[in-house]
């Protein structure tokens, strides 16, 4: 085996190899805070991309004219009216901050608002004898919800300038990948050394499910939200608001959805001696909030996941975990990514790899009992 020093042209690569990665690990340090908006940036880019070519078509040669209209309606009529609903959120938040622990306080500290519910519900007399300490952590509980309120609240309003520079970010990038979004994608696959057929497979594979996620999981949560929102608001629960945009941000995580929100809230009622209203909220809930999933999912995701309920739970949860409310458009689409990537592996090592034949467990053998011993004890 020849010495890299004496090959020239294999030591050229083996240092541009090492000054590639080198450069390529600081520069993504560097930009590290502006990662998720780029990748939010290339999202939206593609799915925006089919009306800026509609744009191109009315207005033929003007790239940039195009992608400027359709950043504008981005930043228009989506982006500027969820900033005007979490301000909206924000304020309800801090209101149910300041109510929660009096409000707590008179409905269970009163005699006869206890008593009143032991009528209905004969089973909380077994917690009479506990009534003051029960008052004692509920207060506890919205003392702490009320700070917590606040501190949220704070905390957002303290990181406004931020919002905006992530937000010109976003905005910028969302026009780049318009314009010339393509071409630098063909430029990146040209520098991994993978046939052409698996690279349009990853890409499509990340297409799909980031217009899944997107379509389906963003869509869906914001209607439930809206709706489940509008039930709390009618059945006089206050924080309205509040409730729909918890609704919405639960909606994403499959097997619980927006029932980890509207059961309380229903409970909450019946327990209070608002049966009407419970009522009503149970039926609105279970029927028109918890009915757009199964209606409306399978229209606007159709098969393009691919990928099992398991995977798209933990995946969802992980990436949430990881990269924050942004993570349930990133998880599915990072698992999108390694089911294939491993499906791509299977099949470039298939003349290698064993044949995946049928499982079988065998069955544990039962200890066989000695034979009795003859010898006397």
């Amino acid at each position: 085996m020849r010495d890299v020093t004496h090959d020239p042209e294999r030591l050229r690569r083996v240092v541009l190899i090492a000054l590639a990665v080198l450069i390529s690990a600081v520069f993504l340090w560097m930009i590290a805070d502006f990662l998720i908006v780029l990748l939010l940036g290339a999202l939206a880019a593609g799915m925006t991309r089919p009306y800026y070519k509609a744009l191109l078509r009315r207005f033929p040669g003007k790239k940039n004219l195009a992608a400027g209209i359709c950043v504008s309606v981005l930043l228009f009529a989506v982006i500027l009216p969820l900033a005007a609903f979490g301000t909206l959120v924000a304020f309800q938040l801090l209101d149910l901050g300041k109510t929660a622990e009096p409000w707590l306080r008179e409905q269970i500290s009163t005699a006869n608002s206890f008593q009143r519910m032991q009528d209905h519900y004969p089973w909380l007399a077994t917690f009479a004898p506990y009534k003051d300490q029960i008052v004692a952590k509920l207060g506890e509980l919205g003392s702490w919800l009320g700070t917590w309120a606040v501190g949220a609240v704070t905390a957002a309003a303290g990181g406004t300038l931020t919002f905006f520079l992530l937000l010109f970010v976003l905005l910028y990038a969302t026009f780049f990948f318009l314009v010339d979004g393509r071409e630098n994608l063909r430029t990146m696959l040209y520098y991994l050394p993978l046939p052409s057929e698996d690279e349009d497979r990853l890409v499509a594979r990340f297409v799909s499910v980031a217009r899944a996620t997107l379509k389906g999981t963003m869509v869906i949560g914001l209607i439930q939200g809206a709706l489940g929102g509008l039930g709390f608001w009618v059945a006089g629960i206050n924080g309205a608001a509040v409730w729909a945009a918890a609704m919405a941000g639960m909606s994403v995580i499959p097997g619980l959805g927006t029932a980890v929100i509207w059961v309380p809230g229903v409970a909450f009622l019946l327990i209070f001696g608002h049966y009407t209203a419970g009522i009503g909220l149970l039926i609105w809930c279970g029927t028109a909030v918890s009915g757009v999933d199964n209606f409306l999912r399978p229209w606007l995701v159709g098969k393009d996941t691919k990928m099992s309920d398991l995977v798209i739970l933990v995946s969802t949860l992980g990436g949430i975990a990881l990269f924050g409310p942004v993570g349930f458009v990133i998880g599915p689409i990072v698992a999108a990514l390694f089911v294939t990537t491993w499906e791509i592996y299977g099949e470039a090592f298939r003349d290698v790899l064993p044949e995946a034949g049928p499982l079988s467990i065998p069955t544990p053998t039962p200890p066989v009992a000695p034979p009795p011993s003859d010898k006397p004890a």
